[in-house]
């Protein structure tokens, strides 16, 4: 679950600073790419050395992240 969250996370962030980046939006823009970043740094060691199980969880992860963070942004607009 933790592989899923953080995948989740990572990505879910990069759907929300796309949205930010052709919004113009500078401060969203810097905290939400300094937490990608900084979860990466976290995911990259985890995932690197994992199962392929565990890969497939990330990958799920990414994907489910991905939408909820487009879903995220559309709520808030």
């Amino acid at each position: 679950m933790k592989t899923f969250f953080h995948s989740f996370m990572q990505i879910g962030l990069v759907s929300v600073s796309t949205v930010f980046i052709t919004k113009h939006l500078y401060y969203g823009i810097f905290v939400v790419a300094f937490f990608i970043s900084l979860l990466w740094t976290f995911n990259v060691s985890r995932i690197a050395v994992s199962t392929i199980k565990q890969k497939l969880i990330y990958s799920l992860g990414a994907g489910t992240g991905a939408v909820c963070g487009v879903l995220l942004t559309e709520l808030l607009n």
